[in-house]
């Protein structure tokens, strides 16, 4: 327990899981933690005068209980035995061999193949924030820094699993953190800008960081340092595989806030059981292309030469299906080599993880050979990119079996003529178990015992087993070492003699296979650069391939990127909604045309249900697919660049910190309308609406006007609810109305989702309401205040005309009367069919107190 003690001083925040033997224990409050998270049994033992709580779990189940615990939020400190207790008649000495924390893993049980397993770190230097993102298990990192909006952009779009901040300003840097995502101090000292910089120019060996375009953001340059310092710490020390850092710079690539982000749902459903763009246009066959894709997503293009760089090859690939089903194919066959690789630098690989490897570069070599083959200039380059590494394959294959054991602790890991000790060892132990079954069938014929056999335990090695109806035919130069109900247990000097032959070459092949495999690892390393290009190829293939192969399969055509200030949409879809109809209900397209001169803003209107949000997110999507130099859903589309998107749609409170809908709402709008630029586009989807109607109407009108008469003249299509906004197009020349059609048969309506032009002067929100099986009560209330609400016309709405409290009293001698007309028509209504026993009787209960008043 001393012991114990004295690692877990030196890591207090971690869970410490302590090698005892064959078991990995936990004490104290760590284990009252571990049994909760783990559903393992918690029991004390004595310790001293007092006892200690003790929970553990058997060394083998490692890989089973440890991502459960870093699942849970736990950083876990592994301590194992440093040495063999064989070797040892003191207390065997310990240490912590890996730190694990939600970012920092290599477990394969953790991370998730297809999504990076970022480590982040943020820094704040008076106005200007830093982050740095790091994947151990790809090599990948990478810098960037700006204002706030920025960062928690970068946070949502690249989802870290860890981050790191400064202790200093806890409040400040949880303000930028939202709170959501696992954070760690770290102290202030490691966000020193020369310590920094000297870990990043070590790491990569540089006397500076002018190479990786990195040199003036001291922001950035901290934060990644600060990273550096964090994986030292936590005991990865090997990491070759960073070999680089890349900028990400927030001009090369369109902006989306955060709230844009969640709106248009690319990573993740707003809604427990639904689909993300990212879920419906992953179809990669690589987890290296799935990773890729998830970039482009988070990182859309502004440079039209790059999208259309792309856009061409997906081009070719989407002429040449057969070709690109080959390719398509090939990369499937390839491991995750930057995973791979990444496990190789940390000495981490395993032996059939190197087959993998072995299996990968034999891939590659027919990947390159179809390139070469191709009449496509660009994938001809791209085959340059790929390298050679028939070496490697070649080492591979010479120096591990074919079917090797899991880990080299095992043994049967490498081949045969590598060694000649290694081969006359081997020859040793099979023929001295051949020696061992000659001396149990002599032994039998000498002594007549039929039943003797010859077997091993760890305590006291091979032994000749009798059975009691045998024994009084034991030699008496056997030694009896053990008694048994049925039996007792002998050893020779013989088998002695034999068992240390045989199990002194067990553990000389164990040492020899062991050198054997660390020097196949040391003569890899010199060709993971050569490694990481071809992943990196790979998954730039994967994602193109993959992306011409889902448009050949949903009739996606290539858009026409341009720099003009028009974007025309041919008959559009929404991408992730098209997926989820039935065959006989197909998607419902929509032309759509925004420019700076004559139809800057479209304000639409339209039906509950009708299709006005998903118009506008489909908007936004096929421009966000375009950018990435993906064909789109829609016949055809130009599509001008837009540097910026900024959609708002429906709010929730923000209660943790006392902010309504309303004021949600109103902050989302307020960082669109101060960060307009000439090339916005801008999806508004009921402004207004959290507040009353006039204030609402007011408040939406000021908002189209000042878009409208905005210098920069953003590119913005504005649902709203408000039909008194349709008067805007005849005192604002670019502001255009369109509705969202639907058709009216017999109190019924029926969803058309085609945009027309002209405004609309009904919302159908009872018909909603009856669709979702609102009490017919409710339903014929609601149709009569409405009807005397529209009747009305005025700026005040008198409350005892809604309640018809000033209603005259029905008399059958006035048979012109208005309540007659009213309880008529309230008859006339009724569906008697699906009419409930209690709706009937609020009915008539709400008739007789008309003719009560």
């Amino acid at each position: 327990m001393r012991q114990y003690n004295e690692i877990k001083t030196k890591h207090p925040d971690a869970l410490l899981l302590f090698r005892v033997g064959d078991f990995y224990e936990t004490f104290g409050q760590d284990a009252i933690k571990a049994s909760k998270i783990l559903d393992i049994v918690l029991t004390k033992r004595a310790n001293g005068s007092s006892n200690i709580e003790l929970a553990g779990f058997p060394h083998h189940s490692l890989d089973t209980y440890l991502p459960k615990l870093v699942r849970a939020g736990q950083r876990v400190a592994v301590c194992d035995q440093l040495e063999n207790p064989k070797l040892t008649k003191t207390i065997v000495k310990r240490g912590i061999t890996e730190l694990v924390t939600p970012g920092v893993t290599f477990n394969d049980h953790i991370v998730k193949s297809n999504s990076n397993n970022f480590l982040a770190s943020v820094f704040i230097s008076s106005k200007t924030y830093g982050i740095a993102l790091c994947d151990v298990t790809t090599g990948e990192f990478l810098t960037a820094q700006g204002g706030s909006d920025y960062i928690q952009k970068l946070i949502q779009s690249f989802q870290p699993s860890e981050i790191l901040y400064p202790k200093t300003n806890k409040s400040e840097y949880l303000d930028l953190l939202s709170g959501k995502q696992f954070s760690f101090q770290l102290d202030d000292w490691v966000y020193q800008s020369t310590y920094a910089y000297e870990l990043l120019t070590n790491q990569f060996e540089t006397k500076k960081l002018k190479g990786f375009g990195i040199e003036d953001m001291e922001a950035g340059i901290v934060a990644a340092g600060s990273i550096i310092h964090y994986l030292k710490e936590t005991r990865h020390s090997k990491l070759d595989h960073i070999a680089s850092i890349s900028r990400v710079v927030e001009d090369e690539y369109v902006w989306m806030d955060r709230f844009t982000l969640r709106n248009l749902e690319i990573f993740n459903s707003n809604s427990p059981h639904g689909t993300s763009l990212l879920d419906v246009l992953n179809q990669t066959s690589s987890p290296m292309g799935s990773r890729m894709l998830k970039r482009w997503l988070a990182l859309p293009l502004k440079d039209e030469a790059a999208i259309n760089k792309r856009l061409n090859i997906v081009e070719y690939f989407h002429s040449n299906s057969s070709y690109t089903t080959d390719i398509y194919n090939l990369i499937s066959q390839i491991g995750d080599l930057e995973r791979l690789i990444s496990k190789l630098s940390t000495t981490r690989i395993l032996p059939r993880e190197f087959q993998q490897i072995e299996n990968s570069i034999e891939v590659i070599e027919e990947v390159k050979h179809l390139l070469l083959s191709s009449d496509n200039r660009v994938l001809k380059g791209l085959s340059k990119k790929l390298w050679d590494c028939s070496e490697l394959k070649t080492l591979i294959q010479t120096t591990i079996i074919e079917n090797p054991s899991v880990l080299i602790s095992k043994g049967d890991v490498i081949a045969a003529r590598i060694s000649n000790e290694l081969d006359e060892l081997r020859d040793l132990r099979a023929n001295g178990k051949n020696k061992l079954a000659e001396i149990q069938k002599r032994e039998e014929e000498l002594t007549g015992i039929s039943s003797l056999k010859i077997s091993f335990n760890n305590v006291f090695g091979y032994y000749l087993e009798v059975r009691n109806t045998h024994k009084d035919k034991v030699p008496d130069t056997w030694i009896r070492k053990q008694t048994l109900v049925n039996a007792e247990r002998y050893i020779t000097e013989e088998l002695k003699e034999y068992e240390s032959k045989i199990l002194g070459a067990e553990e000389k092949i164990q040492v020899i296979e062991t050198k054997l495999y660390q020097e196949l690892i040391e003569k890899s390393f010199a060709f993971i650069p050569m490694l990481k290009q071809n992943a990196e190829a790979v998954a730039y293939l994967d994602c193109l391939s993959s992306l011409a192969n889902f448009a050949l399969k949903n009739n996606y055509a290539r858009p026409n990127i341009n720099k003009g200030r028009e974007i025309k949409i041919n008959a559009g879809r929404h991408p992730v909604i098209e997926q989820h109809l039935p065959p006989d209900n197909p998607f419902i397209d929509n032309d759509l045309l925004l420019d700076s001169e004559t139809q800057q803003i479209i304000m639409i209107t339209g039906p509950n249900m009708s299709g006005k949000s998903a118009l506008l997110r489909q908007t936004a999507l096929i421009v966000l697919l375009a950018q990435i130099g993906s064909f789109v859903p829609a016949k055809s589309a130009d599509i001008a660049i837009v540097d910026k998107i900024f959609v708002r749609v429906g709010a929730s409170d923000n209660i943790s910190q006392g902010e309504s809908t309303f004021m949600v709402e109103m902050n989302e709008t307020a960082s669109i309308l101060n960060n307009l630029s000439e090339n916005s586009l801008v999806l508004l989807d009921e402004i207004g609406r959290g507040t009353s109607t006039y204030d609402g109407i007011s408040i939406a009108w000021a908002i189209a006007e000042f878009l409208h008469q905005h210098p920069n003249k953003p590119h913005t299509l504005f649902a709203t609810h408000y039909h008194e906004l349709n008067e805007m197009t005849g005192l604002f020349p670019r502001i255009k109305n369109f509705n969202v059609s639907v058709k009216e048969i017999k109190n019924k309506i029926i969803f058309l989702r085609k945009l027309k032009e002209g405004g609309s002067e009904h919302s159908f929100g009872i018909h909603v309401a009856k669709m979702a099986g609102m009490p017919t009560f409710v339903l014929n209330k609601a149709g009569n205040i409405l009807k005397k609400l529209e009747e009305s016309r005025s700026d005040e709405i008198n409350k005892e005309q809604i309640t018809s409290s000033s209603e005259s009293q029905l008399s059958f001698f006035q048979l012109d009367d208005p309540l007659l007309d009213d309880i008529k028509e309230t008859l006339n209504q009724l569906e008697i069919n699906t009419l409930t026993p209690v709706e009937a009787l609020m009915i008539l209960n709400e008739m007789k107190g008309k003719l009560t008043r």
